[in-house]
């Protein structure tokens, strides 16, 4: 290198463009390294608007304003998470039967809104939770087709799409979903979801696991640390879910699903989010209380998927808005609570400010 730099100066003094010369090698030596750490968003439960029963459900403007105030934050990182709550897709399927179709929670938006996803910078959804299988096997066949198209990864759909593996700046990623409901990976089989994952840490550089898991709403926002039941339901042992397929090769696990946010741990180096929260879920879910405001995780990791750091940005969404940041960090506030909490022998710091740290 030293020879290298030599010969140039000297051509430089030659040419009289010695500055541009050193500019030019000091430029190609930066973009040559390769990134030390990586950095993955995680956010919760999404869904854009639905047609259905009728498309008085939808938001003004086709639903481009409902992501606007979040676009920065979600577009700046190396891999940006999502689950997909419901059916994408501008087919008809057959809804799932509803008594009163004024209380019917059956989810299909327009296959226009995943440019909205594309325009965020969502690079993986899970499709395994309770409202992908809302229009049957023609929702979920059209959903994987405007994802495909959109060049969006998913995964949590048993027997046919247990798992993704893509790759983002040199990186290669694997990603598997799990949830209790008909059609997806089981979160509650903890053998075949450890197969699932070891597969893809053997093949993969970093690997992303998300759970649709635990019990509903404000009265639930604990990880009470054994199986969880809602309405009669087994909705998994989401810590043991958490811990199984680390051990498995797990390096990020997100949680959604209890529709509130909940606590955070670290767990042999690797980092776990129990609950996202509602993200952006426009005019059919409940946002009173603590299920109106969700954070955005962005974990900062090792090439091999170890933890360095975290970032919370709280947001708060109501019925006539999405997610838009939040000056009362509501969502951390409520994740440094229940980690103290839940997890009182966590290895995390989590500074009023937002960031996530190990402890010495």
């Amino acid at each position: 290198m030293k020879i290298k730099v030599n010969k140039i100066m000297n051509e430089g003094f030659r040419s009289g463009s010695l500055c541009f010369m050193l500019l030019l090698l000091i430029g190609q030596a930066l973009f040559s390294q390769t990134p030390e750490t990586v950095t993955i968003i995680g956010t919760g439960d999404m869904m854009l608007g639905t047609n259905y029963p009728n498309k008085s459900y939808l938001p003004a403007n086709g639903g481009r304003d409902l992501l606007r105030d979040v676009v920065d934050i979600l577009k700046n990182a190396d891999v940006t998470f999502g689950n997909l709550e419901g059916c994408m897709f501008d087919g008809s399927g057959t809804p799932k039967r509803c008594r009163d179709m004024s209380k019917c929670y059956v989810f299909r938006s327009p296959a226009s809104f995943v440019n909205h996803f594309v325009n965020a910078g969502y690079d993986v959804v899970s499709l395994a939770n309770n409202h992908s299988g809302d229009f049957g096997l023609a929702g979920r066949k059209g959903t994987k087709k405007v994802l495909d198209e959109a060049g969006i990864a998913y995964a949590g759909l048993a027997s046919t799409d247990e798992s993704a593996v893509f790759e983002r700046n040199g990186v290669k990623y694997g990603f598997a979903a799990f949830a209790p409901n008909s059609g997806t990976c089981d979160v509650r089989n903890l053998s075949r979801a450890k197969q699932i994952v070891s597969d893809l840490a053997s093949k993969c550089d970093i690997v992303i696991v998300s759970f649709h898991g635990g019990a509903e709403g404000k009265d639930h926002q604990h990880v009470p640390k054994k199986t969880e039941y809602y309405l009669g339901e087994n909705r998994g042992d989401v810590h043991a879910f958490a811990h199984a397929v680390i051990d498995a090769g797990a390096d990020v696990v997100f949680g959604h699903g209890p529709h509130v946010t909940r606590a955070v741990e670290l767990y042999k180096g690797r980092f776990i989010a129990y609950s996202l929260g509602n993200f952006c879920t426009y005019g059919r879910f409940n946002l009173r209380g603590p299920a109106g405001v969700a954070p955005i995780i962005k974990v900062h990791a090792s090439k091999s998927g170890e933890f360095v750091k975290a970032e919370v940005i709280s947001t708060y969404q109501q019925k006539t808005h999405g997610p838009k940041p939040d000056p009362q960090n509501r969502a951390l506030k409520i994740i440094q609570e229940l980690t103290r909490t839940d997890f009182p022998e966590a290895k995390l710091t989590i500074s009023d400010d937002g960031l996530i740290l190990p402890k010495e």
